[in-house]
């Protein structure tokens, strides 16, 4: 269906350590590829002029960063008109601070929707072309699976990790919020806002994880899942392959936890957005129509909304550690079905808006299709500040679905 093919970061990194290829040489290809496929694609909007070559577990590897994620010597430009005259970035932020330290190599910034939003930039879908790649981190997975880097980084606040995997078919990790501070990002919602990645495989996420923060892998393993059907199209099947395969998969047991928080999520999301983009606010009508409805939203929204809102997420939090106390993940779809036709919207984030309330780690797994070929992803959620666990499950999930 497509002429594109993500590009595997366990096999570059084993071949960056055995002298098989070079730094100098991945990023070269890196360059190439781009040049071959991003007239057609759009996902990037700036590249680093020239790169060194880095030490570390990743030694090498060529990095996207996602256009709200300060990347030294580039403009952080938002997907905004707002920003267009915005200076170079004096300094990284802190994620790609940890990235460097990992090894990889930035070499550009890729298209983000406005601030973040549902706005949509120009980015298409290398896995269904004439279909939305999902936002707001469209450009970095569109970057993975048209293979231009093996590694990019992306943001949620809603579904901007998971929802954009799904649709372009490769695999992404939404860190648990706080494991690493937002310093340097041009974040929406501080109570909501979480860096994420993304790869080609849920194994590649693996090995991203442990480069980055010194923890090592979890081997694949059967795992205990909760498995909540959302409106998604992955279902029982999916489910039933698994516990075939050996996992235990238990129907997650109060659905009216995940409406409440559901419903939460955007009411915290549209109080926060106002008033961390206070300054967009003063000029909403530069704005979208969908980014100005939400901060004027939020602007008149009554405090008592929001902390009611927390409220029930706290709750949430607290009931969700007594209902899977004994299991690894919850199991759902990771969007409500294949990506939309066309580049006019993203798609629907509901089915990421409850775990993203928690702020716990999502792993989505790429590997399915519908019967027009799409992809469909699924996402493991896992417990707060467990990803290596979470990440050891999702390989054990992605060997069974692609075997």
């Amino acid at each position: 269906m497509t002429r594109y093919r993500p590009w595997s970061l366990r096999d570059l990194v084993a071949d960056l350590s055995a002298g098989r290829t070079t730094p100098e040489a991945a990023v070269v290809r890196a360059r190439e590829r781009i040049a071959a496929t991003d007239a057609e694609l759009h996902a990037w909007v700036a590249h680093v002029p020239s790169v060194e070559p880095a030490t570390g577990p990743l030694g090498g590897v060529p990095l996207a960063v996602k256009d709200i994620i300060d990347l030294a010597g580039l403009p952080t430009r938002c997907g905004s008109a707002l920003r267009a005259g915005a200076p170079p970035a004096a300094s990284d932020a802190v994620i790609v601070e940890h990235w460097r330290r990992a090894g990889a190599v930035p070499i550009g910034k890729t298209v983000t929707t406005e601030f973040a939003f549902f706005s949509p930039g120009p980015t298409g879908n290398p896995a269904a072309p004439g279909h939305t790649p999902g936002g707001s981190s469209s450009g970095s997975a569109a970057a993975v699976a048209a293979g231009h880097v093996p590694l990019a980084l992306g943001s949620q606040t809603a579904g901007s990790v998971t929802r954009p995997a799904s649709f372009c078919g490769v695999a992404a990790l939404v860190m648990s919020r706080g494991r690493i501070p937002v310093d340097g990002v041009t974040g929406l919602s501080p109570s909501l806002d979480s860096h994420g990645l993304f790869v080609a495989t849920a194994s590649d996420a693996a090995l991203a994880w442990s480069a980055l923060t010194g923890e090592p892998e979890v081997p694949p393993r059967p795992p205990r899942l909760l498995v909540w059907h959302g409106t998604g199209e992955t279902g029982a099947a999916v489910a039933g392959r698994l516990k075939s395969a050996g996992a235990v998969t238990d129907e997650f047991p109060d659905p009216d936890l995940i409406a409440s928080l559901t419903a939460a999520h955007p009411v915290v999301m549209a109080y926060e957005a106002a008033r961390e983009r206070a300054e967009e606010l003063a000029m909403a009508d530069r704005l979208s129509a969908q980014l100005a409805n939400l901060l004027r939203t939020g602007a008149a929204m009554p405090r008592e909304d929001y902390e009611r809102a927390q409220a029930t997420i706290a709750a949430g939090g607290r009931r969700l550690a007594e209902i899977w106390a004994s299991y690894d993940a919850v199991l759902a779809p990771a969007a409500p079905g294949p990506a939309p036709r066309g580049l006019a919207a993203t798609g629907d984030p509901v089915l990421s808006r409850p775990w993203q309330a928690l702020g716990l780690p999502v792993a989505t797994v790429p590997g399915l299709r519908d019967d027009a070929g799409l992809p469909l992803g699924i996402q493991l959620v896992g417990k707060p500040r467990d990803e290596a666990a979470l990440l050891g499950a999702a390989r054990w999930v992605e060997d069974v679905l692609t075997p």
